[in-house]
Formats: structure tokens, sequence, C-alpha cells
């Protein structure tokens, strides 16, 4: 008598992003490879998984399952249990199937080795199709309408595959299978060159380079990509550069750079291993390199900037355009300043024909705008200064799960929101300033977009403490009753806290520009001991009013005048600062000054960093905020420097760090001659100094070993790496950005993890936090 072989029958449900990503293919493949019987099949935000055969395969099933996950796919756990076998005759994808309950979107991610290959393969049916795409790569969330995530759901459903096409999608061994954006020639979207007139002319290949015949002529162009369009010239080509910058309105903030290969980016910058990991991974992120000397790029790219943001080519039409092009091009946002990235073509005809001389235009839809990603390395490990295109829409863990649906609004600036459900926090993609009524539109459609796509209805808003920022108002057309507001500080610390999942109490260092105090002070360099539910202001610099208030963010001068009037008889170590400044505005800041009108009084990290870039000499003009921060960090590159005297002195149990003193010495030796690199390189000693023995401080005062480091002042990576050594140097813990920024883009998920916590304390729903005692 014949013993039939034992058969092993198990259920198996996966979670993560597991969808979009060739999940369901790749477990057809291991299933096949290893004999086995079932099906799998989507289900909400899962994919639920039976199998059956030999014992041993279905062992070897499950660690290949977890082992040899597709590329862009992230598994955070997978349930099995055992089943009864149901005699399947062989191994099937099934229907999706639609349920309640979390449900991932995978972000749009840059085209993978295999397509790259076939797009330069002349033998290949799909050679130079500036759309190809497989399981592994290209578009998701920029063109998903619903879920679960099949093509009749996403804009690709206006393109029907062919013959080709469909057979490759539905072969299970096909790297194509389920492939839900694949598309040919033949059957996909179509690509044309016009001008600002909208009249089509040259098409598919032919437009590209004619494209590029542009672009080596000096032409501005408007290129549709993934998440919206770029505008984009050539990089080499200091006339076309600077006529961008105007037409754009963006007359110096750093523009990215985009090229073809990694051997490409080595020319114009220094490339780390870790920064060639970012460039070529699958989010293709803006990576910043320290320039090389000599490198083949217009002086406008980044004046006075010592970092230059390049990024690779991420698809077929930019592979096939910068080949064409043979050249670093600009691609920066295809917007004007204060607005939203353009998507549709219709809008970029209208919107960008200021600025853009042709376009390159294509016919698949974009449902959700993203930015590019922006990414620093900083000791050897990246920061986060931008979350967009690559990262946007994974959600993040929050370390307590809120126990009622909530919408984190963000700040004013660099904003983003929030949706919480449960332990899931979903962060939107940048958004940016909220300036404009074309920012506020596209907040609340990105708001929609996220709250329909993750189904997540929110019964509480989570807005920071300022009363006048547009985030405010927002929260309050939600309509939502129950409100909790949050001090802008405290989000920066519990953001980087939340990130880590640490909800025991820390000491935190934010450093930034301006947020609204406790005391109705402008804050902005504060060591707080903080937990997720409350905190309490134990050191912060010495107060100094900023004439004009915002104005003083963008006019450094101004700031430094604001010291002075704390110490008119240093006026000669200032002298520097009022240079090519006319005789009428000082006058009109010194009856400010006088008067107390509109100078509201602030301690502030980004405005401090302004005051000494102005009293050196090295920015005092009208800028953009940051950036005379920025070219002080680039004048001082890693020189070495001893600290000048940065007093700190206790007055109510509260530390007070005084920068005037160190102001005055830095004026005093540039005054001298001294060398400014010297003098900008002892300024962020003193600052590191003065901030790390403060919370070094705190921290043995309190009885705390761990410190967290929040506030777009940290995306200086001299000062973020130089504080972080001292504290640890001291034996502390230190918790820095990696998933967020450290600027104001991680607000709202701080917020929205301090909103977690107090609604899991019982927070009355109509209640506010109290900017009072320590946790």
């Amino acid at each position: 008598m014949t013993t039939s072989p034992p058969v092993a029958a198990r259920r198996l449900r996966v979670t993560g992003i597991v969808q979009g990503v060739g999940f369901r293919p790749f477990v057809y493949r291991i299933a096949a490879r290893h004999g086995l019987a079932g099906w799998v099949r989507n289900v909400a935000g899962t994919v639920e998984i039976h199998v059956e055969g030999p014992p041993d395969a279905v062992h070897a099933f499950e660690h290949a399952l977890v082992t040899e996950r597709p590329p862009v796919a992230s598994i955070e756990r997978v349930e099995a249990m055992d089943a009864a076998p149901d005699g399947a005759a062989g191994f099937s994808i099934a229907g999706s199937a639609d349920a309640a309950g979390y449900r991932p979107v995978p972000p749009d991610v840059a085209t993978c080795a295999s397509c790259e290959r076939e797009l330069r393969d002349p033998s290949d049916r799909r050679y130079r199709h500036p759309f190809i795409t497989c399981t592994d790569c290209g578009p998701r969330y920029s063109v998903i309408e619903a879920l679960p995530y099949d093509r009749e759901r996403t804009t690709m459903a206006a393109f029907p595959m062919c013959e080709r096409c469909r057979a490759e999608y539905e072969a299970p061994g096909d790297r194509r299978h389920h492939a839900e954006t694949v598309a040919c020639n033949a059957c996909g979207p179509q690509l044309w060159l016009c001008g600002a007139d909208g009249v089509p002319g040259a098409r598919g290949d032919e437009a590209i380079r004619a494209a590029a015949g542009l672009l080596a002529l000096g032409r501005i162009l408007a290129v549709r990509g993934v998440g919206g369009f770029h505008l984009a010239c050539d990089a080499t080509n200091q006339a076309a550069v600077l006529r961008l910058r105007a037409r754009k309105g963006r007359n110096a903030k750093p523009l990215a750079v985009m090229v073809a290969s990694l051997d490409d980016a080595s020319l114009l910058g220094a490339v780390t291993p870790e920064a060639a990991r970012l460039l070529t991974g699958p989010e293709r992120p803006i990576v910043l390199l320290p320039r090389k000397e000599g490198a083949r790029l217009a002086a406008a790219i980044a004046p006075g900037i010592a970092w230059v943001g390049v990024m690779l080519a991420y698809t077929p039409l930019h592979h096939l355009l910068l080949e064409a092009a043979g050249r670093p091009l600009v691609m920066t946002s295809g917007n004007l300043s204060d607005e939203p990235i353009a998507i549709g073509n219709a809008e970029a005809l209208h919107r960008l024909a200021v600025v853009a001389d042709h376009f390159l235009l294509h016919d698949r839809e974009i449902l959700s705008r993203v930015d590019d990603s922006v990414v620093r390395v900083v000791g050897g490990a990246p920061v986060l200064l931008r979350r967009g295109r690559g990262f946007a829409p994974l959600p993040l863990a929050l370390p307590l799960a809120t126990p009622r649906p909530l919408v984190a609004v963000g700040p004013h600036l660099k904003n983003t929101f929030t949706l919480a459900s449960g332990a899931r926090a979903f962060v939107s993609p940048h958004i940016g300033d909220l300036e404009s009524v074309e920012s506020v539109d596209h907040w609340r459609a990105t708001f929609e977009r996220y709250r329909e796509l993750f189904r997540v209805d929110p019964e509480v808003a989570v807005r920071d403490l300022h009363p006048a920022y547009l985030s405010t108002r927002l929260a309050g057309e939600l309509g939502l009753g129950a409100v909790i507001s949050v001090q802008h500080h405290h989000a920066h610390v519990a953001a980087v806290m939340a990130e880590h999942g640490v909800t025991t109490p820390v000491v935190g260092v934010a450093l930034d520009g301006t947020g609204y105090g406790d005391d109705g002070r402008v804050w902005g360099a504060e060591v707080l001991v903080a937990d997720l539910t409350a905190y309490a202001r134990k050191a912060h610099l010495a107060y100094a009013p900023l004439p004009g208030g915002d104005a003083a963010a963008r006019e450094p001068w101004r700031v430094a005048a604001g010291y002075l009037a704390r110490d008119p008889g240093a006026r000669g170590a200032f002298a520097r600062a009022f240079d090519g400044v006319r005789d009428a505005e000082r006058a009109m800041v010194a009856r400010q000054l006088e008067r107390g009108l509109n100078a509201p009084e602030a301690s502030s990290a980004g405005r401090l960093f302004d005051a000494a870039a102005a009293i050196l000499g090295v920015h005092n003009g009208r800028c953009y905020e940051g950036q005379a921060a920025m070219e002080l960090e680039s004048l001082a590159g890693a020189q070495p420097a001893a600290p000048l005297p940065l007093p700190l002195r206790e007055a109510n149990g509260v530390l007070e760090m005084d920068p005037l003193p160190m102001l005055v010495a830095l004026g005093e030796r540039c005054v001298r001659g001294d060398d400014r690199r010297d003098l900008a390189a002892a300024f962020h000693e003193s600052v590191i100094l003065a901030f790390a023995d403060a919370a070094a401080r705190v921290a043995t005062g309190e009885g705390i070993g761990t410190v967290a480091l929040g506030g777009g002042s940290f995306q200086n990576a001299r000062l973020l790496a130089g504080i972080r050594a001292a504290l640890e140097l001291r034996r502390l813990r230190v918790l820095t950005p990696r998933s967020l920024s450290p600027n104001d883009g991680a607000l709202s998920y701080g917020q929205a993890a301090i909103g977690a916590a107090l609604l899991v304390d019982g927070l009355p729903p109509t209640a506010g936090l109290a900017g009072g005692g320590a946790p």
C-alpha cells in the first residue's frame, strides 16, 4: 500500500509596503519554485497567502518570503497559522479584495536597473520608451486614484494595454506580471514638445532630441515629470541660469542639478560611500555634496554656498534627455516663488509661460503633487532635509497610538500636515510656505487625498500655539471642535523623540528661526526638559529685539542692529554689518528700536547666525531666510577654531546664554583684519560649546541621560555634528532627526505625537496644551 506524502498548509497575512511593489508576482514565483499550491491576493492594506505542499517546502517558502522580498517592499510583520489543505492544483494570483483598515500607498521610485538596460537596448521593444516601468519601479503615489492598487484605479486606466503588454501583465513568471503602469510605445502615454502657445510640435523621441538641442542653445524648458513639472536649463550656462532665476523670481536660493550617472555626480561634488548609496537608491533624492573646485557648473547655481544639490536621472524621460543633452541640467521645481509645483499640462502652460520658452509634455496625468526629496550626509549618516518623492507617503510609527484619529496641521512655513490613526502617522509630502492662495489650496487638496487614500477621518485637530499662522486658521476651518494647541519648540523635540520611539523625558535642544513662546515673545534657541505631554524651559539665548519683525529674517543687518541696541558702545565692532545699508533705513530701524515699535524680543538661533554673518560682512543685503547662515557655514567649512566668549548664567532657575560678548569679539577681530574663515569657524565653535554645556548641565541637574536635537538650525552640518559629538563625549545619548527634516517639515509629526499622548492621558477634547511645568 502506497502512503501519500505529508501535506502542510499555512495561511499568512503580510503587512507593510506590500502593494504596488510586485509582491504578489514575487509570492507566485517563490511558491512555484518550491512546488507549492495555493493563492495570493491583496486585501485592504495587506497581502493574504495560502500555501500547501511538503512541510519542508512550506518552511522554505516562509523563509524566502522575508529574505528575498522585492527591493522596494517593506515588511512590518508576517502573521502565519496552520490551515487545512484545500486541494489546490496549482498556485494563482486572486483578485484584490477591499476591506476596512489601513491601506499602504507606495511612493514613486526611480527606474530600476533592468528597465534602464532595456531602455538602451536597440533590440528591446521598449528601446527609448520614455515611460518604461516594471513591478520594481516607476510612479505609484502620484498616479493612484484609489486603493487597492490596481490599474483601473490609476491614471494608467486611460491607456488600454496592447496584446503584448497584456500578455506580460498576465504571465506569472514575467517581471511585469501585475505591473500596473506597464506600457510600451504602441499603447502607453505619448510625449510632445510645444511652445508657450501649447501647439504640439515634435513628438516622441524626436521631441527629446529637439528639447536637448534647445537646452544647448540656452533655452528654458518646463518638463513634466512624475510628481509635477521641473524647470530645466543648461547648468553650465551662466546666462541661462541667471535668466531662469530672474523669470522664476528666485534670486539666490540654490538650484538642484540633475546628472546622468554617479560618475557625472562625482565631477561636481565629493561623493562619499553614503552619498553614493543615496544618489543611486530607489528614492533618488537631491543630495547635497561638497562642491568640487573647478566643477563645470555656472556660478549662479548656488552663489556663496560651498555645496551643490545633485540628483541622478530617475525617470526614463530624464535618462533620455540627459543622454541627449550631454551636460548637467538644472532641474528645479516647476513653479513661481511661493507657489506649489504645477502638475497639469494646461496649468503649466498658464502658470509657467512667463518662465519657460518651451514645454516637454506628456499625457499621463498626475493626481498628487510631490516635490523632490533633499538629503544631506552628516557624520556619515543621512539627514532628510525635505521629505517628498521616494519617501512620502510611507507611514511613520507613533510611539503611543492615538485613541482618536487626528490631523496635525503643521506650521506656517515649510508646511507638512500629519494624519494619525492608531499607531500610524501619515506625514504629507513637503507642501511649502503657506504664503499664497495657491499654497493653501494645495494643502486642502493634499489633505483630502490623504483622507481618502488612508481612510482617516480626523476627530481632533492639533495646531501650533501661534494664533496668526495660516495653518491655525486651517485647523479651525476643519470644524472638528476638539483642537489641541502645541508650542512650536516642544513639537520640534517631540518629532525627534517620536521618530526614535522615546516617550520618557529628554533634554531637548531646539534651535531654529522663530516660534511663538509661552511668554508671548519669540523663541528659537531653547533647552527644554520634555516628554510627549509637557515641557519646561530650562535654558535659552538672551533676548534681543528684532527690528521689523519678520523682515529681519531677510535683512540680517537688522538683527545686528537689534543686538547693537543692547550695547551702543560697540558700534565700531558692528561697522561691517551696515555696509551698503542706506542711511534712511538705518534711521528708521533706530526709531523702531528706540520706541519699541515692531521690534519683538527674540531668543533665536537662526537670527543669531544672521547677526554674525552681517557683522563679518558675509551677507547684509536682502536675502531668503537661512541664506546668511548657509553662507556663514560655507565660509567656516571644517576650519578648526577656538571658541569666543558666550557666557552662561543662571537667573530664577533658568540658564541664559548671552551672545553679545561673542558678537562684539567677532566684530572687533573682523575690523582688525582677521581671516573671516577663522572667525566664522570660531563663531560655530562658540555656539556648539555653549549649547552642549547648557544641555549637559540641564541633563545632570534633572538626572536625564538622553538629549534630542531638533529645529531648522540643525540643517547646518557643522552645528549638528559638533553638538552631537560634544554631548556624546559627556556620555549622553543623542537623538537626531533621520526620517524627517530637522526643520519645520517635521513639526506636524511632532504635533501628532504630542496630540496622541495627550489624548491617551485623557485630555479634555476642547483643551489646549498649557506651556508650563516639567514632565
